[in-house]
């Protein structure tokens, strides 16, 4: 009979217990594959089990139970007691990665982690692994599902921003409390992973600079229909010199895109180097059972361990004056001269217009403007000039427009 291999899981709720399910369903398949037939060693939840014993009787650990504290405490206690440990904690690894990987190569155990990032997508096996010796320049994603869902629903429906959360509530995309998601916090926290194994340089959720999408409204998604541009949270990390920079924000793309096709509560991701041009990876990136997969798929690479997550060989500057393109909705008052004034705020800051319509009259009056790409800091400071206009209903809504397509 073929040796068992002791799992203790920590967390037991929606992906907790879906991997415990898949465990127990595939471990006769894991079996003839590794030789080893896994087993749940022991469940700690807030009212079930006792870490100490999980730990002792384990063989490797998997932490799906969130946030930060007492996850540290629990994954660094393993590594340190020589487990291997899955983890699909994306905060936990944007805020103490470079702890944790330390640790694992100290005591030469596995930290696996393609979970965090994703979902079923396997990006992470694709940067540490297939990609490994490619000079990476740009990496681009759809990495939350709930935002795309939300987004791909107020495009099909027209329906508001609370409406479309609501029905992702009800499907099961998004959480009660769904602020790290649609805040952009929880993207933000995936590309700094990313980032850091695409550019070998440490990076953490405080370098990255993250926007959400509460303020998007039907409006704009009506005017990229007609712009022929589809809206996307999207988390870049992109060479810039001798640095590098990494966002989350809204975006408009264009068709040619790879990622503006993407819709519902799928995840992509778009890796673009020399040697390789681009390659897009997609799938499902919400939902138990699929990142139960991912977290199942880890488990079986470490009973059969490669190497460690290597230390990182550079220290990259982060880079946060970069260029864009902008798409800009103005509500302003129905008077002469409007335009004019706009017009000469933006000129005064070397902001040049590639896109312009005038919709509504009255209370009704709206200028949406395409403008052509350049420096940032620029165009932030034309906004700041256009807010303080006597004419302006609201502060103006800038949303960035990626003017890159592929295959076009």
């Amino acid at each position: 009979m073929s040796e068992t291999f002791e799992v203790g899981l920590l967390g037991h709720g929606t992906v907790g217990s879906a991997f415990a399910e898949l465990l127990d369903a595939r471990a006769p398949q894991i079996e003839t594959t590794t030789g080893l037939r896994p087993r749940l060693s022991g469940v700690l939840t807030r009212s079930r089990g006792n870490f100490d014993e999980i730990l002792a009787a384990s063989d490797l650990i998997v932490e799906v139970m969130g946030g930060v504290d007492p996850a540290r405490e629990y994954v660094l206690r393993a590594l340190n007691a020589g487990k291997h440990v899955v983890t699909a904690n994306k905060q936990l690894l944007a805020l103490h990665g470079e702890e944790l990987w330390a640790a694992a190569r100290e005591q030469g155990v596995q930290l696996r982690f393609e979970a965090a990032v994703g979902g079923i997508v396997p990006i992470i096996r694709v940067l540490s692994e297939t990609l490994a010796a490619a000079h990476i320049d740009r990496v681009t994603g759809i990495v939350n599902g709930t935002t795309n869902f939300i987004l791909s629903e107020m495009a099909r429906t027209g329906e508001s921003f609370g409406s479309a959360l609501a029905e992702a509530q009800r499907l099961g995309y998004a959480e009660a409390d769904p602020t790290a998601d649609v805040g952009g916090a929880d993207a933000a926290a995936k590309m700094a992973i990313l980032a850091r194994l695409a550019f070998d340089t440490p990076v953490t959720l405080d370098q990255v600079v993250y926007e959400g999408i509460e303020q998007i409204t039907p409006d704009d998604l009506e005017y990229a229909r007609e712009l022929d541009l589809s809206l996307k949270l999207i988390g870049t990390a992109a060479r810039i010199g001798s640095g590098i920079a990494v966002r989350v924000h809204p975006a408009f793309l264009y068709s040619g895109h790879p990622l503006a096709s993407v819709n519902g509560p799928f995840n992509a991701v778009t890796i673009e180097a020399p040697a390789i041009t681009e390659i897009t990876l997609s799938g499902p990136g919400a939902g138990g059972p699929q990142t139960a997969s991912a977290v199942l798929g880890d488990v079986i690479s470490a009973m059969i361990p490669p190497a460690s997550t290597p230390e990182t060989s550079q220290r990259l500057e982060i880079v946060t004056d970069l260029e864009s393109g902008f798409y800009l909705h103005l509500a302003v008052d129905d008077e002469p001269g409007v335009l004019a004034q706009v017009a000469a705020a933006l000129g005064s800051h070397g902001v040049s217009v590639k896109s312009l319509q005038q919709k509504g009259m009255g209370d009704q009056a709206r200028l949406v403007m395409v403008l052509h790409r350049g420096p940032e800091r620029r165009f932030f400071a034309a906004i700041d000039e256009i807010a303080a206009l006597p004419f302006m209903r609201t502060r103006p809504r800038a949303i960035r427009v990626i003017e890159e397509e592929f295959g076009v």
